[in-house]
């Protein structure tokens, strides 16, 4: 069957997602979502949608760390280097996010917070506008998905400082870990979703999940993504729905030790 892809930037994905929040539960609208769904909660006062009764976990798709990248022209080559930097100009130091509410603006002010540094948040919307001003050199700094920004790490475009998972990434071998460098706090890793409107009935929900899972579990799909940093892990609703009231909890806690008061 055709499939229309339909990319509703704006918002940190608050936007596309609303308007499936909204749509019709008789399986011809799935949503494909990262895990900032499990931050809106607690940045914004008004969330247009309930993360949790508004749709129906289709399957997991992968899990991911994100890459701390600056331009290539930038004179810092690492962490440390740049919380000198930043500390001896507090303020002049730009970083960019995919917009408010999203993990590539929540990995900044974790820095910030475990450090003491003052950079200034320039949020976009998306994260294709955020890298096009960081490798324009508008931005300092970013805290990027790795499928969207290790290739452009490896064409020399863009130089990794840290990777915000516990282990190095195969995609990226050479970079070290948030973790290794003293900073365990900014092991963060996001996932992708497939969920479907809430009232989705249990067989087409079910054959949703069939099938997805079947594609995933096709060697040169599971060999692309791995290509692009990303981990390939599938569930069932009920598991997925332990892990984002996991995370749920984990961010709140983030954001209200950080003192980011929700708008």
């Amino acid at each position: 069957q055709p499939m229309v892809i339909d990319n509703r930037p704006g918002a940190g994905s608050m936007l596309g997602t609303d308007m499936v929040a909204k749509a019709a539960p008789d399986g011809y609208t799935l949503l494909l979502l990262p895990s900032s769904i499990t931050i809106f909660p607690s940045v914004y006062k008004n969330v247009p949608f309930d993360a949790v009764r508004d749709f129906a976990p289709v399957t997991m798709l992968t899990y991911y760390p994100n890459l701390v990248v600056v331009p290539a022209s930038s004179p810092v080559t690492s962490i440390k280097e740049l919380i000198a930097l930043a500390k001896a100009k507090p303020g002049a130091l730009n970083f960019a996010s995919g917009g408010t509410g999203t993990p590539t603006q929540f990995g900044a002010e974790l820095l910030k917070l475990m450090t003491g540094i003052e950079i200034v948040h320039v949020p976009f919307k998306g994260g294709g506008p955020a890298i096009a001003a960081l490798l324009g050199s508008q931005v300092q700094l970013y805290f990027g998905p790795i499928a969207t920004v290790v290739q452009l790490v490896g064409a020399g475009k863009l130089r990794a400082l840290a990777v915000t998972s516990a282990q190095r990434n195969p995609a990226a071998p050479d970079i070290p870990t948030a973790t290794s460098l003293g900073y365990p706090k900014l092991q963060i890793l996001g996932w992708y979703v497939f969920f479907a409107p809430a009232k989705l009935p249990q067989p087409m929900l079910d054959a949703w999940s069939k099938e997805l899972k079947a594609v995933l579990a096709l060697p040169e799909v599971n060999r692309k993504l791995t290509e692009l940093g990303l981990d390939v892990e599938t569930s069932t609703s009920e598991e997925f729905h332990k892990r984002m009231m996991s995370d749920l909890a984990r961010w709140k806690a983030i954001i209200d030790e950080i003192g980011y008061k929700p708008t």
